[in-house]
């Protein structure tokens, strides 16, 4: 059987140089076209989509006895309920037939084979649950710097647990959706009573998601050395705050209209097959750990991340780079705490990172940070500044790894805000 990830690998499918989307990748999306409307699930190479029930349907994945009812499907979930040993040979058999020198499929393509330019992509996963970490310090210590003491600017639980939150699954939206700018109370400075309106410090959150591919059953814990079992992938993931809105509500319990309103995933979810020649060691960690979050190996990644605000009619203006290596906590030790009281998961559940800031003022994860709470508006090309987001601002993530003339990348995700209503 072919290996994906083998670096030698080339297709008969032409890939652009600077592709987030070379064989080695292949991750899954669900993707629907003007002439058949019906959504389905595909992969992406080049500037293909790969529609992936059409192959099926054509005899090219018999070997893997995976039902049509899998791919003519709204959603990745039942996918990735097959496991992770099927989804793998899935993901090497897929690669075998598109690697240069194999004819099998080559006839067949106009079949399957789609300019991702003339498709829809669609919500790829059906989420039930989602939870939101808290997991870099860089951006922990920042909010803490600006909001409390800057010589105690990480709550005592910090360095011992992820902190995290239950969240809002039914307001997270594919890319490209519009995002409509948010309306609730706030406590304006120096004002005796709230008031009730639009937000007017509307921000982004740099953020990527996983993807749980395998359930639990209540009362069950799963460790950090078996977390990755669990995951199948993951996703960039745009966490819109209400800053002014966020600053009035969170006392005593924490973020929740100023955040429920929308969150953008990108539409392409990458295993962690795809990711594992990029496998990093994450910060040290002090104190240490207690031991239901302590691990073996390397447990992170390095995946390069960047945001641009695009103005109404404007170019766009890359304002942050970061990286996901730099989170203080991991995907396995965030499953191993989320289940550590038993908590059960279930495939398509979300797991956000938190904003993912890095130690430059160029690298921090949202605007609140890079504005530094509004006292320092970044330049944009137009001749504009920006504190917060305006209305007509496109916000553009992008994440990608890259290493040895390899790329694997997520595509983007973006959201274009509209007023409020």
């Amino acid at each position: 059987m072919i290996n994906a990830n083998d670096p030698s690998l080339n297709s008969w499918i032409e890939v652009p140089a600077g592709s987030d989307f070379p064989i080695q990748n292949l991750p899954f999306g669900i993707f629907r076209t003007e002439s058949n409307p019906a959504p389905r699930v595909c992969t992406a190479i080049g500037d293909y989509v790969v529609d992936l029930a059409v192959m099926n349907y054509l005899t090219l994945f018999d070997e893997l006895d995976i039902s049509n009812e899998v791919f003519n499907n709204r959603y990745l979930n039942d996918l990735m309920a097959l496991g992770k040993a099927k989804t793998k040979a899935l993901r090497n058999r897929i690669a075998d037939l598109l690697r240069e020198g194999n004819e099998e499929a080559k006839d067949l393509s106009w079949h399957f084979l789609h300019p991702a330019d003339k498709v829809e992509l669609l919500m790829p996963v059906k989420v039930g649950d989602y939870t939101d970490f808290y997991s870099s310090m860089e951006h922990a210590t920042n909010v803490g710097t600006m909001f409390r003491d800057p010589d105690n600017a990480l709550l005592p639980n910090w360095k011992h647990l992820p902190v995290g939150y239950h969240g809002r699954a039914s307001s997270i939206v594919v890319s490209g959706t519009p995002v409509r700018r948010p309306k609730g109370q706030q406590m304006p400075d120096g004002a005796d009573k709230p008031v009730f309106g639009p937000c007017r410090l509307l921000d982004f959150e740099l953020e990527m998601a996983f993807v749980v591919g395998r359930s639990t059953e209540l009362g069950q814990s799963v460790s950090t050395a078996e977390a990755e079992d669990y995951i199948f992938g993951l996703m960039l993931f745009n966490d819109w705050s209400a800053r002014d809105i966020q600053k009035w509500e969170y006392v005593p319990l924490g973020p929740f209209l100023a955040k429920s309103f929308a969150s953008t995933v990108s539409p392409w979810v990458v295993t962690l097959d795809a990711l594992e020649p990029f496998r990093v060691g994450g910060p040290k960690q002090e104190p240490a750990v207690l031991p239901y979050l302590q691990y073996d190996g390397h447990k992170s990644y390095d995946i390069r991340l960047e945001v641009a605000i695009q103005p109404e009619g404007g170019q766009a203006q890359t304002v942050c780079r970061s990286n996901f290596k730099y989170l203080y906590w991991n995907m396995s030790q965030q499953l191993a705490h989320h289940t550590s009281n038993g908590c059960n998961i279930n495939v398509g559940d979300l797991c956000a990172s938190g904003t993912i800031s890095g130690p430059t003022p160029d690298s921090y994860g949202s605007m609140l940070e890079l504005s530094w709470r509004g006292t320092r508006p970044i330049a944009m090309a137009d001749g504009t500044e920006r504190k917060f987001l305006l209305d007509g601002d496109t916000v553009v993530m992008r994440g990608y790894c890259e290493r040895d003339g390899l790329r694997i990348g997520f595509g983007k995700a973006s959201g274009r805000v509209l007023p409020a209503e």
